[in-house]
């Protein structure tokens, strides 16, 4: 796992994190409290994946359609 803050990380750094920990964490050879840690920055990498899956998604589903269509342009999302 890097040093970088979760804030800071890419949505596939972020995913490659979370997934180092779920291995970690399912091998079950990890101290308690080293455990828990590991955990919590599972916790705020999930919620950054997250976080970044919805905003894409309102992008994509921003994208305009012509007629015919083929995108066209995109609009503000609104919810």
């Amino acid at each position: 796992m890097t040093d970088k803050p979760v804030s800071e990380m890419s949505f596939e750094e972020a995913l490659r994190a979370l997934e180092d920990i779920v291995t970690r964490l399912e091998r079950g050879d990890v101290p308690l409290e080293q455990s828990i840690t590991l955990y919590e920055t599972g916790a705020k990498l999930k919620k950054q994946c997250e976080e970044r899956l919805n905003a894409a998604q309102m992008r994509v589903e921003a994208i305009r359609l012509s007629e015919n269509g083929t995108p066209e342009g995109t609009e503000s999302f609104s919810a």
